[in-house]
Protein backbone atom coordinates (compact mmCIF):
# COMPACT_ATOMS: atom_id res chain seq x y z
CA UNK A 1 0.00 0.00 0.00
CA UNK A 2 1.51 3.30 -0.93
CA UNK A 3 1.92 5.78 2.34
CA UNK A 4 3.91 8.56 2.22
CA UNK A 5 6.08 9.78 5.58
CA UNK A 6 5.71 12.79 7.54
CA UNK A 7 9.74 12.87 8.20
CA UNK A 8 12.28 14.95 6.49
CA UNK A 9 15.72 14.20 5.69
CA UNK A 10 16.75 17.00 7.23
CA UNK A 11 15.68 16.24 10.28
CA UNK A 12 17.88 12.73 10.20
CA UNK A 13 20.08 12.13 12.62
CA UNK A 14 22.10 10.35 10.16
CA UNK A 15 22.35 9.95 6.24
CA UNK A 16 24.31 8.12 4.10
CA UNK A 17 24.81 7.05 0.44
CA UNK A 18 25.44 3.35 -0.70
CA UNK A 19 26.85 2.68 -3.71
CA UNK A 20 26.12 -0.45 -6.07
CA UNK A 21 28.22 -3.18 -5.26
CA UNK A 22 28.82 -1.74 -1.76
CA UNK A 23 27.32 -2.92 1.69
CA UNK A 24 26.24 -0.71 4.84
CA UNK A 25 26.19 -2.30 8.59
CA UNK A 26 24.38 -0.50 11.01
CA UNK A 27 22.78 -1.32 14.93
CA UNK A 28 19.43 0.27 15.04
CA UNK A 29 18.00 0.76 18.04
CA UNK A 30 14.50 -0.33 19.32
CA UNK A 31 12.40 2.90 18.10
CA UNK A 32 14.86 4.16 15.38
CA UNK A 33 13.14 4.73 12.20
CA UNK A 34 14.88 3.50 9.06
CA UNK A 35 14.29 5.08 5.52
CA UNK A 36 16.02 3.51 2.40
CA UNK A 37 15.58 5.55 -1.16
CA UNK A 38 15.99 4.33 -4.50
CA UNK A 39 18.09 7.27 -5.85
CA UNK A 40 18.00 6.37 -9.24
CA UNK A 41 14.59 4.29 -9.74
CA UNK A 42 14.75 0.23 -10.27
CA UNK A 43 17.49 -0.33 -7.67
CA UNK A 44 17.53 -3.21 -5.47
CA UNK A 45 18.60 -3.15 -1.79
CA UNK A 46 18.92 -6.39 -0.39
CA UNK A 47 19.22 -6.63 3.15
CA UNK A 48 19.39 -9.10 6.06
CA UNK A 49 18.10 -7.97 9.52
CA UNK A 50 19.10 -9.62 13.45
CA UNK A 51 18.39 -9.31 16.64
CA UNK A 52 21.21 -7.48 17.76
CA UNK A 53 21.67 -8.24 21.44
CA UNK A 54 21.87 -11.94 20.02
CA UNK A 55 22.17 -12.60 16.17
CA UNK A 56 20.96 -16.40 16.60
CA UNK A 57 17.67 -14.58 15.86
CA UNK A 58 17.11 -12.90 12.96
CA UNK A 59 14.51 -12.21 9.84
CA UNK A 60 12.33 -14.95 8.55
CA UNK A 61 10.38 -15.08 5.50
CA UNK A 62 8.40 -17.76 6.07
CA UNK A 63 7.45 -16.35 9.49
CA UNK A 64 6.67 -13.36 8.13
CA UNK A 65 4.54 -14.04 5.22
CA UNK A 66 2.58 -16.39 7.29
CA UNK A 67 1.96 -13.79 9.44
CA UNK A 68 0.63 -11.45 6.77
CA UNK A 69 -1.08 -14.11 4.62
CA UNK A 70 0.73 -11.88 1.26
CA UNK A 71 3.94 -12.72 -0.68
CA UNK A 72 4.71 -9.43 -1.05
CA UNK A 73 6.10 -6.64 1.52
CA UNK A 74 4.70 -3.11 2.05
CA UNK A 75 2.92 -0.45 4.24
CA UNK A 76 1.98 -2.31 7.53
CA UNK A 77 4.14 -5.61 6.98
CA UNK A 78 5.63 -6.57 10.28
CA UNK A 79 8.98 -8.40 9.61
CA UNK A 80 9.56 -11.46 11.86
CA UNK A 81 12.19 -13.16 13.58
CA UNK A 82 12.52 -17.19 13.34
CA UNK A 83 11.20 -16.82 17.27
CA UNK A 84 8.05 -15.02 15.35
CA UNK A 85 9.09 -11.83 17.04
CA UNK A 86 8.68 -8.59 15.29
CA UNK A 87 11.65 -7.17 14.46
CA UNK A 88 10.14 -4.44 12.12
CA UNK A 89 7.48 -2.65 10.94
CA UNK A 90 6.70 -0.74 7.50
CA UNK A 91 5.12 2.39 8.46
CA UNK A 92 5.55 4.44 4.99
CA UNK A 93 6.01 3.43 1.03
CA UNK A 94 5.90 4.74 -1.73
CA UNK A 95 6.88 1.98 -4.22
CA UNK A 96 4.06 -0.40 -3.06
CA UNK A 97 5.88 -3.88 -3.64
CA UNK A 98 8.87 -5.65 -1.76
CA UNK A 99 10.21 -9.13 -2.59
CA UNK A 100 11.18 -12.10 -0.03
CA UNK A 101 11.07 -14.52 -2.28
CA UNK A 102 13.71 -14.48 -4.55
CA UNK A 103 16.42 -14.61 -2.40
CA UNK A 104 19.74 -12.68 -2.91
CA UNK A 105 22.70 -12.99 -6.37
CA UNK A 106 25.19 -14.92 -5.69
CA UNK A 107 28.15 -16.12 -8.15
CA UNK A 108 26.97 -19.27 -8.15
CA UNK A 109 23.26 -18.52 -8.77
CA UNK A 110 24.68 -16.34 -11.62
CA UNK A 111 26.55 -19.13 -13.38
CA UNK A 112 23.00 -21.23 -12.94
CA UNK A 113 20.36 -17.92 -14.04
CA UNK A 114 22.63 -16.71 -16.98
CA UNK A 115 25.96 -18.52 -17.77
CA UNK A 116 29.61 -19.44 -16.74
CA UNK A 117 30.73 -16.85 -17.77
CA UNK A 118 29.38 -14.56 -15.36
CA UNK A 119 30.29 -16.78 -12.51
CA UNK A 120 33.28 -13.92 -11.23
CA UNK A 121 30.41 -11.11 -11.35
CA UNK A 122 30.48 -9.11 -8.11
CA UNK A 123 27.03 -10.61 -5.72
CA UNK A 124 25.66 -9.57 -3.07
CA UNK A 125 26.43 -12.76 -1.27
CA UNK A 126 30.19 -11.29 -1.38
CA UNK A 127 29.68 -8.08 -0.30
CA UNK A 128 27.54 -9.80 2.90
CA UNK A 129 30.89 -11.88 3.16
CA UNK A 130 33.16 -8.80 3.08
CA UNK A 131 30.99 -6.98 5.74
CA UNK A 132 30.87 -9.95 7.88
CA UNK A 133 35.05 -10.41 7.45
CA UNK A 134 35.47 -6.88 8.21
CA UNK A 135 33.50 -6.44 11.20
CA UNK A 136 33.85 -9.33 13.67
CA UNK A 137 32.85 -7.31 16.46
CA UNK A 138 29.10 -7.68 15.65
CA UNK A 139 29.80 -11.83 15.80
CA UNK A 140 28.01 -13.00 12.08
CA UNK A 141 29.67 -16.14 10.71
CA UNK A 142 28.63 -17.13 6.69
CA UNK A 143 25.87 -19.19 8.62
CA UNK A 144 23.85 -16.42 9.29
CA UNK A 145 23.55 -15.64 5.67
CA UNK A 146 19.80 -16.47 5.12
CA UNK A 147 16.61 -14.93 4.21
CA UNK A 148 16.50 -11.69 3.13
CA UNK A 149 14.27 -8.70 1.93
CA UNK A 150 14.57 -7.00 -1.52
CA UNK A 151 13.98 -3.82 -0.95
CA UNK A 152 12.23 -2.37 -4.19
CA UNK A 153 12.55 -5.61 -6.15
CA UNK A 154 9.90 -6.70 -8.57
CA UNK A 155 9.56 -10.26 -8.13
CA UNK A 156 6.15 -12.05 -9.80
CA UNK A 157 4.53 -14.98 -8.56
CA UNK A 158 2.96 -17.11 -11.71
CA UNK A 159 0.05 -18.77 -10.93
CA UNK A 160 1.65 -21.52 -11.26
CA UNK A 161 3.34 -20.37 -7.83
CA UNK A 162 6.32 -19.44 -9.94
CA UNK A 163 8.35 -16.83 -9.96
CA UNK A 164 9.42 -14.43 -12.38
CA UNK A 165 12.07 -11.53 -12.38
CA UNK A 166 10.76 -8.70 -14.00
CA UNK A 167 11.33 -4.84 -14.74
CA UNK A 168 11.51 -2.93 -11.63
CA UNK A 169 8.43 -0.91 -10.47
CA UNK A 170 9.94 1.73 -8.70
CA UNK A 171 11.32 5.56 -9.99
CA UNK A 172 13.77 7.96 -8.46
CA UNK A 173 13.10 9.13 -4.72
CA UNK A 174 10.58 5.90 -3.90
CA UNK A 175 12.04 4.66 -0.31
CA UNK A 176 10.54 2.41 2.31
CA UNK A 177 10.35 3.92 5.71
CA UNK A 178 10.31 0.69 8.95
CA UNK A 179 10.41 0.88 12.88
CA UNK A 180 12.68 -1.20 14.91
CA UNK A 181 10.33 -3.37 17.30
CA UNK A 182 13.52 -4.48 18.62
CA UNK A 183 17.49 -3.67 18.59
CA UNK A 184 18.60 -4.44 15.22
CA UNK A 185 21.40 -5.14 13.39
CA UNK A 186 20.90 -4.02 9.64
CA UNK A 187 22.86 -5.13 6.68
CA UNK A 188 22.27 -4.04 3.35
CA UNK A 189 24.17 -4.96 -0.08
CA UNK A 190 23.28 -2.49 -2.76
CA UNK A 191 22.73 -4.64 -5.64
CA UNK A 192 25.51 -4.75 -8.20
CA UNK A 193 23.45 -6.92 -10.39
CA UNK A 194 24.47 -6.67 -14.14
CA UNK A 195 21.95 -9.47 -15.48
CA UNK A 196 18.29 -8.94 -14.32
CA UNK A 197 16.32 -6.50 -15.73
CA UNK A 198 15.02 -5.79 -12.11
CA UNK A 199 17.50 -2.55 -12.08
CA UNK A 200 17.80 -2.13 -15.94
CA UNK A 201 20.80 -3.82 -16.06
CA UNK A 202 22.29 -0.34 -14.63
CA UNK A 203 22.39 -0.71 -10.46
CA UNK A 204 22.86 2.68 -8.90
CA UNK A 205 23.30 3.84 -5.34
CA UNK A 206 20.81 3.92 -2.57
CA UNK A 207 20.38 6.47 0.67
CA UNK A 208 19.73 5.55 3.98
CA UNK A 209 18.47 8.17 6.58
CA UNK A 210 17.97 7.51 10.27
CA UNK A 211 15.32 9.03 12.84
Amino acid sequence: MLTESPRQTTDALYRATVNAGDYWLYRLGEGQTLRITDLEGNQAADTLFFNADDTAERYSMTDTLRGQRNVFLSTGTVLRSNEDRPMLEIVADTCGRHDTLGGACSCESNTVRYDLEKRHMHACRDSWMLAVAAHPEFNLTRRDITHNVNFFMNVPVTGEGGLTFADGISAPGKYVEMVAKMNVLVLISNCPQLNNPCNGYNPTPVEVAIW
